[in-house]
């Protein structure tokens, strides 16, 4: 692998051996480097290959050097947090997030969405919990203190890692339809959800994963339930089943979508589930 140019201290391009180029990261590899030299290949901790990666290559030349050492120390503190893995993509996209994050800290520049953040804790808080280590961390490497607004920001960015090419306007979208959702099914049975319970984890992953099918148009991977279950589930489950009901009103309202039987299938067992335990306990 013979470099064609030292980006930075910690980013190189180079030529591999099969003569494509590649933009190579980690810790130290581009330090006194010059054109035609050969690259520690021990030192890669990611790759971009050209032709085939979308790379900005003006946005990565401009991320500073440190920032990428600091984003690796980040991923390595956030996979085992969230069980994920990140893309190299991922890994580019959370670099340029933090670096721009502390050009805003040194900048003294914020931007006001704290109005979001009881949202944003209480529907994303495992990725809520895994923003404040990343942001505490952060601060303690690089002796600053991030905006407020970060936490939100920094959230959805995780959020986003968890999901394929998902993008912040498409998380916040679906945030806000979440939020509509939850808001309705506490009106109905009367009660406030407990963000920290594992059913309630469960059906936010469900209701997630469901609006992103809905926002991309895209067709379900499973096959069509028997008609017969939902009217079932309709006699057994009612208060649950009406709740539903209003939720598909809702969606329409807001997105001009409608349910399938086999979405407010799903929907009424995890709306029964995470609300039964609650009201017993009333």
């Amino acid at each position: 692998m013979i470099v064609i140019k030292a980006l930075n201290n910690s980013a190189a391009l180079v030529r591999n051996a099969e003569d494509k180029e590649e933009i190579v990261l980690g810790k130290g590899i581009g330090f006194g480097l010059k054109m035609g030299d050969k690259i520690d290949e021990s030192r890669i901790k990611r790759r971009f290959v050209l032709a085939s990666d979308q790379v900005d290559f003006k946005q990565l030349q401009s991320i500073k050097a440190d920032t990428f050492d600091l984003t690796n120390q980040v991923v390595q503190l956030v996979e085992p947090l969230l069980d994920i893995k990140f893309s190299s993509m991922q890994y580019l996209a959370l670099a340029d997030h933090i670096d721009f994050a502390i050009t805003r800290a040194k900048d003294n520049i914020d931007v006001n969405i704290n109005n979001t953040r009881w949202e944003v804790k209480n529907l994303f808080p495992k990725e809520f919990r895994a923003a404040n280590e990343v942001i505490n961390f952060i601060n303690n490497q690089m002796d600053i203190e991030l905006p407020a607004s970060e936490m939100v920001l920094m959230t959805y960015h995780l959020v986003n890692a968890e999901s394929d090419d998902s993008q912040v306007q498409e998380t916040v979208q679906i945030t806000n339809l979440i939020n509509g959702i939850i808001s309705i099914i506490q009106y109905e049975y009367k009660i406030e959800l407990d963000t920290d319970s594992f059913n309630y984890s469960r059906f936010i992953t469900h209701l997630r994963a469901l609006l992103v099918r809905l926002l991309r148009n895209q067709p379900t991977d499973t096959a069509e339930l028997d008609s017969s279950l939902l009217s079932f589930m309709k006699i057994k489950y009612h208060h649950a089943y009406e709740t539903v009901e209003r939720i598909d009103k809702f969606l329409n309202s807001k997105m001009d979508w409608e349910l399938k039987p086999d979405d407010k299938f799903y929907l009424v067992l995890h709306i029964w589930r995470v609300t039964s335990r609650q009201e017993e306990s009333k």
